[in-house]
């Protein structure tokens, strides 16, 4: 670990942590107390995957949209007017409107081929993404004079590395720039986040075989055609696949670092309390 125990953390002049586990669980919220009361600078993930990955292939759907319209269609050509989307830090409707739903046209679905080619797209976003916390680390210290870096990533992180592979080349990576936190749920965290989720949807990804079997599984048991599937019905029912999917992956990643729970991060009020709080978790996995 970059901190292999608690005095090599609070001695650090530079400390770095890159929070990993489900959306929902207090990442985020961790890291802008951070900023607002401390030397702390905000690597957000999902911002970098919307405001650069992701980007292009938005920005052309918008496009392609507003060509079926003769008048909107006429006014681009003559280059007239331009459409670019509006990308949020704390909201990626964005994002999750462009990769969309697989199954029935009639109600917003995608044909599984383009939601499969949409979900590689965003995968090489957040690889990108997550390769370039080395340069954002850097450039925090060098243009604002922050010491202190938090990568804040998304929720499929788990999916683009193999955290039993102690040489995954991106884990290894990402292991010598920032300190792993896992904060992880219990099952009513799980139930709360399946409840959120149902009420608005955020942009999921998943690992291709992943993907491919939770919607053999689902055609299968609901007895339907891939076009007579209801998106909101499977993105609803595959969240929940995806949870219980994701949390051994979590588990393994996080032998690389740390582990905090939702509870342990509702006693952060500032920089000191996640400070005192990561040596105290240091202090408890040493050997």
């Amino acid at each position: 670990m970059l901190y292999p125990d608690a005095e090599s953390w609070r001695q650090a002049p530079r400390k770095s942590v890159l929070f990993f586990g489900m959306s929902g669980l207090g990442k985020t919220h961790i890291s802008k107390l951070l900023v607002q009361e401390g030397d702390w600078f905000h690597y957000s993930i999902d911002y970098r995957i919307g405001t650069a990955g992701m980007y292009p292939h938005i920005k052309d759907n918008l496009i392609a949209h507003a060509m079926r319209e003769p008048f909107l269609a006429e006014m681009l050509r003559a280059d007239l007017i331009y459409l670019e989307p509006n990308i949020h830090d704390h909201d990626l409707r964005a994002v999750a409107a462009y990769l969309g739903k697989p199954g029935n046209p009639a109600k917003g679905g995608l044909e599984m081929a383009e939601y499969t080619r949409r979900q590689l797209q965003f995968r090489a976003a957040e690889v990108a993404a997550l390769n370039d916390t080395a340069h954002f680390r850097e450039r925090a210290e060098r243009l604002y004079g922050l010491a202190h870096f938090i990568c804040d990533t998304g929720g499929s992180i788990c999916e683009w590395v193999d955290p039993q592979d102690p040489d995954d080349p991106l884990l290894a990576a990402l292991s010598q720039q920032c300190l792993l936190v896992w904060i992880k749920g219990n099952e009513a965290h799980t139930q709360e986040l399946v409840r959120r989720f149902d009420l608005a949807p955020k942009p999921m990804a998943y690992q291709p075989d992943f993907l491919a079997r939770v919607w053999v599984d689902y055609l299968r048991e609901n007895n339907c055609n891939a076009a007579d599937v209801d998106p909101d019905a499977f993105i609803r029912w595959t969240y929940a696949q995806a949870l219980a999917h994701r949390q051994p992956r979590y588990s393994a990643m996080a032998r690389h670092g740390v582990t905090l729970t939702p509870d342990d991060c509702r006693q952060i009020g500032g920089p000191q309390d996640f400070e005192d709080l990561i040596a105290t978790k240091l202090t408890s996995a040493a050997p």
